[in-house]
């Protein structure tokens, strides 16, 4: 009786049905998630809902949502319809819901001591980026995720260091700060606007806080990812897209997510790259299990997506082009490519002895490019039939509009290797080699010495050069911007900086003045490094960077550096003072002596509680606040910015 009484009391609302008078499931479900008030009151209306669905505490009655929408997704509530199995396939988290459904935020910070180990060259070893993490329940969010204020500008060009005086949507952006609320702030100015977006976010194989390989499912760090996938795919152009790289432990639950947030119909690829060899250390488990030998790079679209295909030297050759076609007194003369090749001092016995990479090879396929063929199948019965008449065992000119549109052989077309021929980066140069169409499987990219590329030096966890590029150049035009706010050593603005792309990088640890913001300064002094020598990189260029303004985040810095609880105490004592509290913190069971008889690591976890994790960083509506101290300088800029 209730299922049919709350279907009749729907259909009075019009929107909730369709005009074949089918219950929109979905848009009740929407409205009931977003607390909408039309709905509400048409429920509490009703006698029966009211009694289901409202708790009446003394004379106010208060709408237990959860218990609405389980309702409304129960299967008995619409049985033959395809909706009521909709979303019931999905990660769920250790309470049994969904991600996809939960409005929690996931807020990360580095620990002091921490810094990018990597792990892309050795298989035994782990990255050591350790992420301290907290959970904010809806609930909890408050003013969380409002634009913050910048401050701490500067301008760096091929004159080095400058105050900045301008910012427009031409200049490039380096900002330190916690991503989610830096891609936040972003949106108001860049929501729509960014054509590529590169990350390559922390693994958690286990050596941080998110517990990543332990049986606490993976919600945690899905969470995280969901966080910042989700104003991410705010932040890209309708034709722009975004690449993940990650590993075994987490690509099969992170594509899961990336379905619901972009979209089964905007998967793109799952892209299998060779980033490392089966040799040393890795190999002493070989009986145990297969080694690990690659990366995945997922790769999603927004809505509409032009893609500049890439392409890799072949490195065998395709014996089909056996032809060599010369014009000698007006006349066509075909030949035996083998021959010709012999007589230009080529010693080999049979075609498929040739390596179209080797240099000499490659010149002599540049230089006769339009004399090598090769005979395919053609389709058009007006040429087979004239090949087999006058034109039988003579080369035959399509012509068009006094144009040779093409050559035909007895019902055959002559397809020449001039359209295999581009230009590809191998190793330190760009050349034009006989090529083949890059597919999902990219093994040509050497992942083992890129250490030191950009001049500032990381043993592990760095990407090439080549492979930002390769990306870069497959999605993106000059002056459109790439953005990568998981920066780590900078490899992606250094890259769209050499490629004339706009960038913005964002990067909470604090190592990014001495990776990413170096490495970027050597990129506008010339560097010659990475893809620098094949693309003839002479340097210029300028970058902005700026930092979130932090307030409770440099408490909880002050936390983290303590080495004894003498220390701790002191920072209790101006959080006290200075900080947001929790308003769930109680300060009086807290000032007790039991407090001194922790270990110093528990004494830190109890001291962050007492912090409001809303407050972290400046909201830009309180740039007037005298609390905060904001120069008119850091007010100008912002005002220019946002």
């Amino acid at each position: 009786m209730l299922l049919n009484e709350i279907k009749e009391l729907l259909k009075t609302a019009g929107k909730y049905f369709s005009k074949d008078d089918e219950l929109l499931k979905n848009i009740v479900l929407e409205d009931t998630i977003k607390m909408d008030k039309d709905l509400i009151k048409l429920l509490i209306s009703n006698e029966k809902s009211k009694t289901h669905f409202f708790l009446k505490i003394e004379d106010v009655f208060v709408f237990d949502k959860d218990k609405f929408i389980k309702f409304i997704e129960n299967k008995e509530f619409l049985p033959n319809s395809y909706t009521s199995y909709k979303n019931k396939i999905g990660l769920t988290d250790s309470k049994g819901e969904f991600i996809k459904e939960k409005n929690d935020v996931v807020l990360s910070w580095a620990y002091k001591d921490c810094y990018l180990e990597g792990g892309q060259d050795k298989e035994d070893m782990k990255k050591d980026e350790i992420f301290y993490n907290e959970i904010l329940a809806p609930d909890e969010i408050d003013r969380l995720l409002e634009p913050k204020v910048l401050t701490n500008f500067r301008k760096y060009d091929i004159d080095g260091e400058h105050k900045v005086e301008d910012i427009t949507m031409e200049d490039n952006l380096i900002i330190k700060g916690n991503n989610l609320l830096a891609l936040h702030s972003l949106k108001e100015k860049y929501a729509g606007k960014i054509k590529l977006i590169y990350i390559d976010p922390p693994y958690n194989t286990g050596s941080d806080s998110f517990k990543y390989n332990d049986r606490f499912n993976h919600s945690t760090w899905l969470t995280f990812m969901k966080n910042r996938l989700e104003v991410a795919r705010e932040l890209l152009s309708k034709d722009g897209a975004i690449f993940i790289h990650c590993d075994y432990n987490q690509d099969a639950y992170l594509r899961v997510v990336l379905d619901e947030i972009f979209g089964l119909d905007n998967f793109i690829a799952d892209i299998a790259v060779k980033s490392s060899t089966p040799s040393g250390t890795k190999t002493a488990h070989k009986d145990k299990k297969i080694i690990k030998q690659k990366d995945t790079i997922l790769f999603y679209k927004k809505n509409n997506l032009i893609i500049n295909p890439q392409y890799i030297p072949r490195d065998n050759w395709d014996t089909h082009y056996s032809g060599y076609l010369e014009i000698k007194n007006g006349e066509y003369i075909q030949r035996k490519l083998f021959d010709v090749m012999k007589e230009h001092g080529f010693e080999f016995k049979k075609l498929d002895e040739i390596n179209p990479q080797n240099e000499q090879v490659r010149k002599f396929m540049v230089e006769h490019r339009k004399n090598i063929y090769r005979l395919q199948s053609h389709k058009n019965i007006e040429v087979d039939k004239i090949s087999r008449t006058e034109f039988k065992d003579k080369i035959y000119e399509d012509i068009e509009n006094n144009e040779i549109k093409g050559l035909y052989y007895n019902g055959q077309v002559l397809t020449f290797i001039e359209q295999g021929l581009k230009k590809v980066l191998v190793g330190k140069s760009i050349k034009e080699y006989w090529s083949m169409l890059l597919c999902d499987f990219w093994s040509d990219i050497d992942f083992q010495n890129t250490q030191n590329e950009g001049s500032v030096s990381l043993t592990n966890g760095k990407k090439p050069e080549a492979l930002i590029k390769r990306i870069i150049d497959m999605i993106t035009n000059e002056n459109e911007i790439v953005l990568d706010y998981h920066l780590g050593s900078g490899t992606t603005c250094a890259v769209a900086h050499k490629m004339k792309r706009k960038y913005i990088g964002i990067e909470q640890m604090d190592y990014i003045e001495e990776l990413a913001v170096t490495r970027l300064k050597n990129v506008i002094n010339g560097e010659n490094s990475g893809i620098s020598k094949p693309i003839n990189w002479q340097g210029g260029g300028s970058f902005i960077y700026c930092e979130l303004m932090k307030w409770n985040e440099n408490f909880i810095e002050k936390i983290n550096n303590s080495e004894n609880t003498e220390d701790l105490l002191k920072v209790y004592s101006q959080i006290k003072e200075k900080a947001f509290l929790n308003y769930k913190f109680d300060i009086e069971k807290f000032d007790n002596p039991d407090f001194k008889e922790l270990k110093i690591e528990e004494q830190k976890e109890i001291i962050k509680k007492s912090l409001d994790l809303n407050s972290l960083y400046v909201n830009l509506s309180e740039i007037e606040d005298e609390t905060y101290n904001i120069s008119e300088e850091d007010k100008k800029l912002n005002k220019l910015f946002y």
